[in-house]
């Protein structure tokens, strides 16, 4: 039996197996100062993790121009033990929600984190627990989507 991790980014999907389970996890970012994101699924559940806690590459002149897809940001948001800890425990709660999914008939997770504006912690959280559900989830649908780098890009 084949599994493979589907990942969508804008709507695209990436990678596609014949073999998937009926679980998709969105993984969404998002900023604080735009409002939460809308729930396309119509479920209502999942998780809202609130990242503006967490060092801001904001801060840092060199890096305000980039965003949490980019490896300087993600390296300074890597270097921090205390994003490290928070993505762990995030990592660890979704776990438990997709491991009982499947016994109560759910088929659609939402995993959002927040920051102020929408291009830095909150992107690079989303990047690494899409990744993090690919590697250790196969079979489930995973889309990525990055609200507040949408919005501006079609502004």
């Amino acid at each position: 039996m084949n599994k493979t991790l589907n990942v969508m980014k804008n709507n695209e999907i990436l990678n596609h197996s014949e073999d998937d389970k009926n679980l998709t996890v969105t993984v969404k970012s998002f900023s604080y100062k735009k409002g939460f994101p809308h729930d396309e699924s119509g479920h209502g559940g999942g998780f809202v993790f609130d990242c503006r806690a967490l060092p801001n590459p904001y801060d840092d002149e060199k890096l305000r121009p980039h965003t949490g897809k980019d490896k300087d940001v993600a390296e300074f948001l890597s270097s921090k033990p205390q994003v490290a800890d928070f993505l762990d425990l995030a990592e660890k709660l979704v776990s438990m929600s997709i491991k009982e999914y499947p016994g109560k008939n759910y088929n659609h997770l939402e995993v959002c984190f927040g920051c102020t504006g929408g291009h830095h912690r909150s992107v690079y959280s989303a990047e690494r627990m899409a990744e993090f559900l690919g590697k250790t989830f196969k079979g489930i649908k995973v889309e990525l989507r990055h609200t507040a780098l949408e919005n501006s890009e079609n502004s």
